[in-house]
Parts: structure tokens; C-alpha cells; sequence
């Protein structure tokens, strides 16, 4: 086991009750679970986000903590929260990682990997 080892998994849905897709407004939930299997504790200090739609169009979201929150997590432990994004498209991909101090100071990133937002029958 090593000092730092974060590791990220998500979750994504569509919600169709605040889309409106005649606009090009696409929103999603993510649930993400973030879970502390290292050695030390860690507080998530920022937050980078990389969102790409079907039409190849980045944003990239930078931002302090998540929900306005910075928890932080002890070794075994683990966070969820829920959010969401808006895209243009009815396909897109997140993707980023999260900053995090261990309870020696240490700086490190913990990576987010690629998850896809789609409406339903979207994607095979």
C-alpha cells in the first residue's frame, strides 16, 4: 500500500426533466465515489475537470474543492457526492482529476478517468 492512492469511479444519468433538447441542452447527474486506499489521509483541495462533446468542443472546469466542500478522507474510507453537467450534445465524455494534500503536506493528483454521459439508447 502506498502513501497516496486515491482511486475515482463514476456514475452518469440522464435528466431529462431539465434538458431541453430542441435547445441543445443536455443535462446529466454523476455520482462519483471517491475512495482513500492508501496510507494516509487526504483533503481534496481542487477539482479538473475535461468535458468533451460529440462535436469534439472541450471545456475544461477548474474550481476549489467539490460542492463546496473539501472533505477529507481517511485511509479506508471513501466520499460520494453527486453533481451535474450541461453539454450541447446528447453524447459526451468527462474526464480530469482531483488535487489532494496528504496529512503530511504532500501535494498530489488523483486521475478521473473517462466516463461517458449519453442519453438512453444513444450508445450500443
Amino acid at each position: 500500500m502506498t502513501e497516496n492512492t486515491i482511486s475515482v469511479t463514476a456514475t452518469a444519468s440522464f435528466v431529462e426533466t431539465e434538458s431541453d433538447m430542441k435547445q441543445n441542452r443536455y443535462i446529466f447527474a454523476y455520482t462519483i465515489t471517491i475512495a482513500n486506499t492508501g496510507k494516509s489521509a487526504a483533503q481534496l483541495l481542487k477539482r479538473h475537470w475535461i468535458l468533451t462533446n460529440a462535436n469534439g468542443k472541450i471545456e475544461e472546469v477548474h474550481g476549489d474543492g467539490v460542492i463546496g466542500m473539501k472533505p477529507r478522507i481517511r485511509s479506508g474510507e471513501s466520499f460520494r457526492y453527486t453533481s451535474s453537467a450541461l453539454l450541447e450534445t446528447d453524447v459526451g465524455i468527462m474526464e480530469g482529476f482531483y488535487t489532494f494534500q496528504n496529512d503530511n503536506g504532500e501535494v498530489f493528483n488523483a486521475e478521473i478517468p473517462a466516463f461517458t454521459l449519453s442519453i438512453p439508447r444513444t450508445l450500443h
